[in-house]
């Protein structure tokens, strides 16, 4: 009797222990996503005169023949149909369809949660366990996709810089983001052959992220091994990409291109004729603006910004705000439904499955 009096007040106490340790680290967690919330709100508060003034031109839009709407929704499509592919080739797998499915989930889910890019992978990762999907390869695989998207982004304004070498009129501010786009660029580059060659500047590197997250959450469990990981998951990604370098580089550039003619679409249907190079430079501008994790899915910042970068790029105001509001129904508003029925129709083809971590 005694032993089982002990064994109780063994077990109440480390309940007790446990609800102690998570009190604080709950309160923690609640404090940064009500900032967050906090952070957002804010921001969207002072971009709601941006906000209105383009959804204001709905009127517009609906003046614009059908075709040009039709080879929007289609340039879109393109866009992310390369974007299925480049997953697919990093994942190293054939399953299109839960490739597709999940990415248009993601996506979806991303754009309507704050900082929402953690969740929206978070989401992926689950889905294509569930799939069946080797589970070792997608954090890595997903990480490798945004890299390469990212990299590629603010390399565009290179395409611009004949352009701009051969007298085009280009306000200061494009012509700024287009050496700063290039110099980033460039930066990138090298740090990516360093690290895809030398084992020892990654290594080093991953003791300093670990020792950083270490030194933050005190509390949480340690990172342990972090060289070792990111040197795992590089070889990995060195041998998918190393392979197939010529598909990712295609499919990504044609990620973009689609994206970039969606806009040039909007402009086109709008009467309006713009240097194409000097448009790529507001585009690129407007695209790292919509990665500001503060709004969902840039919502504010790009319409504000992309609205802006129009007018510098000789665009006239009311068409510049037109132009966003399409490009923007196209790219950002039309994806959210689509993603909602790509997950439910993953969920109907493997609803026998059990998700990723039941029992």
């Amino acid at each position: 009797m005694d032993e089982t009096n002990d064994s109780t007040h063994v077990d109440a106490a480390a309940e007790s222990t446990d609800a102690e340790q998570e009190g604080p680290s709950l309160r923690r967690r609640l404090f940064w996503r009500g900032l967050l919330l906090l952070i957002t709100a804010i921001s969207l508060y002072g971009l709601a005169p941006s906000l209105l003034e383009v959804f204001s031109s709905w009127r517009q839009v609906t003046t614009v023949a059908p075709e040009w709407l039709v080879a929007m929704i289609a340039f879109q499509a393109a866009s992310f149909g390369c974007i299925w592919h480049l997953q697919r080739v990093a994942l190293g797998t054939d399953k299109i369809f839960a490739v597709a499915t999940s990415q248009l989930a993601g996506n979806a889910l991303g754009r309507v949660v704050p900082g929402g890019a953690a969740t929206a992978a978070a989401l992926q990762y689950r889905m294509h366990a569930q799939a069946g999907v080797p589970t070792a390869r997608v954090a890595s695989a997903l990480l490798a996709v945004t890299l390469l998207l990212f990299a590629t982004v603010i390399a565009m304004p290179i395409l611009s810089l004949p352009a701009i070498l051969g007298g085009a009129d280009v306000h200061d501010s494009l012509a700024i983001a287009a050496g700063t786009g290039v110099g980033v660029f460039l930066l990138m580059a090298i740090a990516g052959v360093v690290f895809f060659i030398w084992d020892r500047p990654l290594e080093l590197a991953g003791r300093g992220i670990q020792w950083l997250l270490n030194g933050v959450r005190r509390k949480a469990e340690p990172v342990v091994d972090l060289p070792g990981t990111l040197i795992h998951e590089r070889d990995f990604i060195r041998a998918t990409f190393g392979r197939r370098w010529w598909e990712a580089l295609g499919t990504v550039s044609g990620k973009w291109a689609f994206d970039y003619l969606t806009l040039i679409a909007a402009l086109l249907a709008l009467g309006v004729d713009a240097d194409v190079w000097v448009v790529l430079l507001a585009y690129v501008t407007a695209q790292l603006l919509g990665m500001i994790p503060i709004t969902p899915g840039g919502l504010g910042f790009v319409e504000a910004g992309l609205t802006a970068m129009l007018v510098l790029a000789g665009v006239g105001a009311g068409d510049a705000a037109v132009a966003t509001l399409m490009y923007r129904l196209a790219s950002f508003w039309l994806p959210l439904p689509a993603g909602a029925i790509g997950y439910g129709l993953f969920q109907y083809r493997y609803r026998n499955v059990a998700p990723a971590g039941a029992n």
